[in-house]
């Protein structure tokens, strides 16, 4: 009888150690998804930027266009 403790013991301490290396497991998946999550992140927010500043070029040239049409339609 004194074998039944130790057996209940050993099974619960196997299932601790599974749930163990089960939550390592998540932890490294978890870890790889925010490293991939904050790499997308940084890559989009550079595409954002470089958006932004090609935008603003644009209406610079299209304002400066418009200008120049000003100036020709009041020439005429």
């Amino acid at each position: 009888m004194s074998d039944t403790p130790k057996t209940q013991l050993d099974l619960e301490l196997m299932r601790l150690a599974k749930r163990i290396e089960e939550l390592v497991a998540t932890v490294d998946h978890l870890k790889e998804e925010n490293r991939a999550l904050r790499q997308r992140h940084e890559s989009l927010a550079g595409e954002r930027a470089s958006l932004l500043h090609k935008n603003e070029q644009v209406r610079t040239r299209v304002e400066a266009m418009i200008g120049r049409l000003k100036t020709l339609e009041h020439g005429s």
